[in-house]
């Protein structure tokens, strides 16, 4: 079964494929937050797809495969044609350890996560992926969590080595045997994403968190290296891990841990403007987000068919042009950063 395409879409840079504006970001099905309901967790995918979510990007990391499980199950009931399902490399599953305490997911499969950048490593894990995911082809590949963030400052230099040598020439094999449709890197850093387009020959590029309505670190360097190179640009984490979807309230999550204060009262000031004009400041953070020309689409989490519906009336509400002028005289946004 196909679902009626309800939603925009725009091209992966010079890939030839087509995404929705909106994703649908499949890190909550691997019980991040929570344990999940199997049957809700895969119907919020289902329910993406009938609404003409046609991106679904997941990774082997998300409850150590299980959201790959519930995402290839959603896929299957729904047909794979339209789909685009994007995943990454950079660990395997080693189903003979446990998955320890070091996981960050409060759910997920028993099995242990082992960080492998090698290109035997990297096959190994497309292979794993094809299998939990029930297909025979994936559309885009990406490099998982080649940064400082994940790695630390001393062990990156060896990380980026690794990926370039050995995950980079086995993804760049598969796209020329047409068994992927296009590669790149998936990462938390725009740094990351200058070096790896410097590099090699990447097609798209997902950034978690350094372009949003907080923050826009990307906008200098690497937003406009990827429109020269066409490489199309996905946007993750453009809440910054909650607080742009909860505004600056006690508890709201920055970067996965409590924000600190200075980003809290720059939220508020934020939220301020927000409400002044009548926009919902996750409504307005997800706009912001889809500005800037190189951006293909964002992906936004959902754990349920609910939270997907509210994502996409998100995206249907409109946003006067006065929100994002009224922001950049309070020096809330980057001067030079686009707008819708």
């Amino acid at each position: 079964m196909t679902g009626t395409t309800l939603l925009p879409r725009r091209p992966l840079g010079r890939t030839g494929i087509e995404v929705s504006t909106l994703g649908f970001g499949a890190a909550p099905l691997g019980d991040l937050y929570a344990t999940l309901d199997d049957a809700t967790a895969i119907a919020a995918v289902e329910h993406a797809l009938r609404q003409g979510m046609t991106l679904v990007d997941t990774s082997p990391l998300y409850g150590h495969g299980l959201s790959e499980h519930r995402c290839g199950t959603a896929i299957r009931r729904h047909g794979r044609e339209g789909v685009v399902l994007s995943t990454k490399v950079g660990r395997w599953m080693d189903p003979a350890r446990g998955r320890g305490d070091g996981s960050g997911y409060r759910g997920g499969l028993p099995h242990a996560a082992v960080f492998d950048y090698s290109y035997d490593g990297t096959l190994r894990a497309v292979e794993q992926s094809l299998l939990r995911l029930g297909t025979d082809r994936i559309d885009i590949l990406l490099i998982h969590d080649v940064d400082v963030w994940t790695h630390g400052a001393d062990a990156i230099e060896d990380r980026f080595r690794e990926a370039m040598e050995g995950a980079y020439p086995a993804l760049d094999r598969l796209r020329r045997e047409g068994r992927v449709g296009a590669i790149g890197i998936g990462v938390n850093e725009a740094e990351m994403c200058v070096r790896f387009a410097e590099a090699g020959d990447f097609d798209a590029m997902l950034l978690a968190g350094r372009y949003s309505l907080l923050e826009q670190p990307a906008l200098e360097h690497f937003l406009p290296l990827a429109q020269r190179k066409g490489i199309g640009v996905i946007l993750g984490g453009v809440f910054n891990s909650g607080i742009l979807a909860t505004g600056a309230v006690p508890g709201a999550k920055y970067n996965y841990q409590d924000a600190p204060p200075e980003v809290m009262q720059r939220v508020a000031a934020i939220g301020r403007v927000c409400a002044a004009h009548g926009v919902a400041l996750p409504t307005a953070a997800l706009h912001f987000a889809l500005g800037h020309p190189a951006v293909a689409s964002v992906v936004l989490g959902a754990q349920s068919p609910a939270e997907v519906a509210r994502n996409i009336e998100s995206l249907a509400a409109p946003v006067p042009a006065a929100l994002w002028g009224a922001l950049k005289a309070a020096g809330l946004l980057d001067e030079s950063a686009p707008t819708p």
